[in-house]
């Protein structure tokens, strides 16, 4: 099969300059577009460069029509209003549609769904191997203990992180949700302030830290009567988030239309 080629969008940002750089050590990918919000200073500036390699030739655009016509997927960890202004884009033009951009609401979801009828799209709130192993094996734990074991999701991120839980923290609680046979939405307790009265019986709690550089982590923790299980993961490096999603690309470009997961995409 011919090399794939990609669209990053926000290829200014911190994760659009990694994934810039990721693919130039995939012979089997190559960045024929870099996408930017209209108005960003950045457009117009090389990709390459902006990525800390040599020139590419390969300028920052806001034109995401012109890039599509010459791609075949999409790599988008931007912003939620950003995401869903790409999706009919990506399905009209055939591009295989890998998000990792979080924060997105109930409605977005639900626009994701839509165009996933037409599209392939990846999505996922983490992207790396270890955090969709983990969420498989939280998951089980979730299955094999019962509501003696409380469940508690905690997470810490950079001071520039926008939206929270995170939506790694998020996608642990939903394994654990799906574990325990309940509904996230319905259990889920997203803050504790003030008098809050005793912990309800099989509710799935967050915290939510943040500050400094820290890239991502996260534990979930079963206390129960007397002992207390951890899963942990820490990332160190925003490029594993990067080779994560060129996985789900190459893998979704042989895929029928739908909306599949990384846990899809590892077979997981």
């Amino acid at each position: 099969m011919s090399e794939m080629r990609l669209i990053v969008a926000g290829a200014g940002g911190r994760m659009g300059r990694t994934l810039v750089k990721a693919i130039s050590d995939m012979p089997e990918l190559r960045v024929t577009g870099a996408l930017e919000q209209p108005g960003s200073p950045l457009i117009g500036q090389d990709a390459g460069v902006l990525a800390g390699l040599p020139p590419s030739g390969l300028t920052l655009t806001d034109d995401v029509k012109a890039l599509a016509a010459q791609a075949d997927g999409i790599v988008d960890f931007t912003v939620p209003a950003s995401t869903l202004a790409l999706l009919d884009v990506a399905a009209e033009a055939g591009l295989v549609h890998v998000i990792g951009t979080t924060g997105i609401d109930a409605a977005g979801e639900a626009a994701i769904r839509k165009a996933a009828t037409r599209a392939r799209i990846v999505k996922s709130g983490n992207m790396s191997l270890g955090v969709n192993l983990l969420a498989a094996l939280v998951k089980r734990a979730a299955a094999m203990l019962d509501e003696d074991f409380d469940i508690e999701v905690l997470e810490m991120h950079h001071n520039r992180k926008i939206d929270a839980p995170s939506g790694t923290a998020l996608l642990l609680g939903r394994a654990a949700a799906d574990g325990r046979g309940i509904d996230l939405d319905q259990r889920s307790v997203r803050s504790r302030d003030g008098h809050t009265g005793a912990r309800e019986r099989g509710d799935i709690g967050f915290a939510t830290l943040r500050g400094g550089t820290v890239v991502g982590e996260h534990s979930v923790i079963f206390a129960g009567p007397a002992e207390r299980i951890e899963f942990v993961h820490k990332a160190e490096d925003r490029m594993l988030f990067a080779r994560g999603a060129l996985k789900a690309a190459l893998w979704a470009r042989g895929q029928k239309p739908g909306l599949y997961s990384m846990a899809d995409v590892l077979g997981l």
